[in-house]
């Protein structure tokens, strides 16, 4: 008998020694690296990046899928999710110190039967080392890893703080990480307002968020938040009769997913992600690692102002809509006729689309697979409507016609001086249309937008005034033959205000030959356009392809007196935490490239133009006082332009076809300059943008007495610009003025859901506020302003010294 028990005690103390060893082992990472205090007190847990505007709304996030959380303080959460929470799944969480050794016997004699003994802060340990294992033996291992941190946890941080870092990293199934997301994504409201029932039923989901989903299984889901009311109950959270009455509620959510398209200016926010990869590369995080823009819930405050971002959006849509109504009627349209000898472009679309790919691997054939294309089907297609889109039947082949039929556009707004986006359009809808026509990347042939470019270096250096005489007849080029094309109205000669206001070809070719094709390509260069652009005389009149966003880098020149600044759109980059991460100094990217004087010039003259040329009374319907703007047209009308501005505020846009072959129905004037002119007659009108109406060009003191109003630069007697412009359609101005009524379906951009219950802080809140050092990051995500920490003589085991 003492021989056994002397075996008996030898074994406890073999296992007990055995079992303190593992625990050394684990703690000094002999199974994988553990985390310290100092990452502890700052957790890793993947959160989602913000991307904040200039007045402080929330535009949108960059997630994966398991980053997709927004992270909330202690009393940001209902007291119905704590209650719930606690009564569910650790009733003595306010007991222990980390371990329930109670719960955890009961779970290893009844082998789990009767619950588990994980604490939260057990799981809360689980989540922080993203474990899981389903080998059981290697999941004993991270059993003891979590007990561990689970101690640490307790030692260092109050059990609000530990509930707060829980619930923000909980799954809650499709992808939907955090307390935060949770609410707004089954309820439609933030955490702090959910009721009983809500929190009883999003807490039910913890134990298992695909079997007891609501959307997907409400009966489960039912019987499991009626599980969670009973825990309170029993707990003393809620009484017997209210138990009963919200056991017989139903079940009922506001389910809505949150994904990119949520929010303002998607197609701005996916091209900011490579602007944002680039300003980080070369940063790294404390522990060394490099910045993750999906995971490491960055603050991202930009220059885009969500109003003017608005009105934008909401001129796009009203012109668009109308434009593609006529497109709809065409005979090349509706007859099929358009696609004609371009089969093979509906053919690519064909093969690369999911459906195909799809099928693909189901095993069909490939002629099984195109048969398939031509049976009509129900599916959801794009339309110019409120929601974007309707339902309708249609075979697979004609949908993809259909969508490339669409018109495209896109649009950018600036300051001229400061380089700051204010807004960016970059297509008639993100969640249909993907590709961005706004950045440095998509070029199409500018037309005679380019032209103030070649007039400006006319001044700078052959001496060219506004009035000096140009000829207005066909220009022969030696060496290239090339003999530009245009009309020739208003006379053999013309001066240099009238050609660029009417937009004359003849005239811009005299100055061309005057200029010289390598200079003028040269000179693009020195005014900072990043594409080279050959020299062949055709350039003056835009046969080169250049974006958007370097149309309006160019036209820097005029509205920010003689500088080019490149447009940037990221003010600063903040952790997670509110540490300065990188702010930006955008000055060094604005450089002199023409003088003052040139620059107020240019200004002038090209008042003429939205005074008296192509773009015929545009500064009087938007109400400014001084402005200047430019048309541009391509051949056959493939591309139109506009390009306006003030001396606080420079836009443009442009519409098109993907696919160049199909044609616009009319020249930039009438096609694209009505989404600039929507856009500048709602800013100007709304005092709150802080754009002036009465703003004017800074004239050179060297000008004082030599150059006044832009009326003296165009003849009165000249003739209306229509029929006579080469940017210029057939008809009337009136005719082109499609912008009396204020009517439109509205803005692609909506408030971001987290976003919309509150009241975005002022801009002087979000400009102002004094930066964080980068030392001040000890408190955790979602911690109290003073947190107590609690003391303990495990702590010196396996934390800091007390005090």
């Amino acid at each position: 008998m003492k021989r056994t028990v002397r075996v008996f005690w030898w074994i406890f103390a073999v296992g007990f020694l055995a079992f303190i060893g593992l625990i050394v082992a684990a703690n000094y990472d002999a199974f994988g690296k553990m985390p310290s205090l100092a990452e502890l007190e700052n957790p890793s847990i993947l959160q989602a990046s913000e991307v904040i505007a200039l007045d402080g709304t929330l535009m949108g996030k960059y997630y994966t899928e398991r980053g997709n959380r927004s992270n909330v303080k202690y009393r940001d959460i209902s007291p119905h999710v704590i209650d719930a929470l606690v009564a569910t799944e650790d009733e003595r969480f306010y007991q222990h110190s980390g371990i329930d050794f109670k719960s955890t016997m009961r779970a290893v004699l009844t082998a789990g039967t009767e619950g588990g003994g994980s604490t939260i802060t057990q799981q809360l340990a689980k989540a922080l080392l993203d474990q899981g294992s389903k080998n059981k033996a290697w999941r004993m291992i991270e059993k003891l890893k979590e007990w561990i941190i689970a101690v640490k946890l307790e030692r260092n941080f109050t059990k609000e703080e530990i509930i707060t870092l829980y619930l923000n990293a909980v799954p809650f199934g499709n992808n939907i990480y955090g307390i935060r997301n949770a609410a707004r994504t089954f309820f439609q409201k933030e955490p702090d307002r959910l009721t009983v029932e809500e929190s009883a039923l999003l807490v039910g989901m913890l134990k298992g968020n695909s079997i007891y989903n609501p959307t997907r299984n409400p009966v489960a889901a039912r019987e499991r938040r009626n599980v969670v009311l009973s825990q309170m109950e029993a707990n003393g959270k809620i009484t017997p009769a209210e138990a009963i009455k919200l056991k017989g509620l139903p079940i009922t959510t506001n389910y809505k997913k949150l994904d990119e398209n949520t929010g303002y200016a998607p197609y701005f926010r996916e091209i900011l992600k490579d602007e944002v990869r680039d300003a980080l590369r070369g940063l790294t995080k404390p522990d060394g690692d490099p910045y993750d823009i999906y995971e490491d819930g960055l603050k991202i405050y930009t220059t885009i102002n969500p109003q003017m971002q608005e009105y934008a959006e909401e001129g796009m849509a009203q012109q668009m809509a109308m434009l593609q109504k006529e497109i709809n009627a065409r005979y090349d349209v509706k007859s099929g006729t358009l696609w004609k000898d371009h089969e093979k472009v509906l053919d690519r679309d064909m093969r690369e689309s999911d459906r195909w790919k799809n099928l693909a691997d189901d095993g069909l054939s490939d002629k099984e697979i195109r048969a398939s294309f031509d049976v009509k089907v129900p599916m959801k297609i794009f339309a110019w409507n409120v929601r974007r889109e309707k339902d309708t039947l249609m075979t697979p082949y004609d949908s993809i016609k259909y969508h490339r039929q669409m018109e495209e556009a896109s649009f950018m707004a600036m300051d001229p001086v400061t380089g700051e986006v204010r807004a960016w359009v970059g297509g008639i809808n993100f969640k249909t249309f993907k590709f961005d026509h706004v950045n440095l990347k998509t070029k199409r042939q500018v037309g005679s937008s380019i032209k103030p470019f070649l007039y400006a270096q006319a001044i700078e250096e052959r001496g060219f005034t506004p009035e000096t005489e140009c000829e207005n007849v066909p220009q022969f080029f030696p060496g290239s033959g090339w003999v530009p094309s245009g009309r020739r109205g208003g006379g053999a000669n013309m001066s240099m205000a009238n050609g660029l206001a009417y937009s004359k070809n003849c005239v811009t070719a005299y100055i061309m030959k005057q200029v010289g094709p390598q200079q003028f390509a040269d000179f693009l260069g020195r005014i900072n356009i990043p594409t080279p652009v050959k020299p062949y005389p055709s350039i003056a009149l835009g046969t080169c392809d250049l974006s958007l966003y370097e149309m309006l880098w160019g036209y820097t020149i005029f509205a920010g007196r003689g500088f080019s600044t490149k447009p940037y759109c990221i003010s600063r980059i903040e952790d997670r935490n509110g540490n300065l991460i990188k702010r930006f100094d955008y000055s060094a990217n604005r450089k002199e490239a023409i003088s003052e004087i040139t620059a107020y010039t240019m200004a002038r003259m090209m008042q003429g133009t939205v005074d008296k040329g192509t773009a015929k009374g545009f500064r009087t319907r938007v109400g400014a006082a001084e402005m200047g703007g430019k048309t541009g047209t391509t051949d056959d009308n493939a591309d139109a332009w506009f390009i306006g501005y003030t001396p606080q505020l420079l836009a443009g846009s442009w519409v098109g076809f993907d696919d160049r072959f199909i044609r616009n129905q009319g020249d930039g004037n009438r096609i694209a300059r009505p989404i600039c002119e929507y856009f500048f007659r709602k800013v100007l009108a709304d005092k709150k943008m802080g754009i002036e109406k009465d703003a004017k060009f800074v004239k050179p003191a060297e000008l004082e007495n030599e150059i006044g109003s832009a009326d003296i630069l165009i003849s009165d007697s000249d003739p209306d610009p229509a029929g006579q412009g080469d940017d210029q359609g057939v008809g009337k101005e009136q005719d082109y003025n499609n912008y009396n009524n204020t009517d439109t379906i509205g803005a692609e951009s909506k408030v971001f859901k987290e976003d919309e219950n509150k009241n975005p802080p002022k801009k002087d809140s979000v400009i102002k506020t004094p930066i964080k050092k980068e030392e001040d990051n000890s408190k955790p995500i979602g911690s109290p302003e003073e947190p107590k920490k609690k003391k303990g003589l495990l702590k010196r085991i396996f934390g800091k010294k007390d005090g």
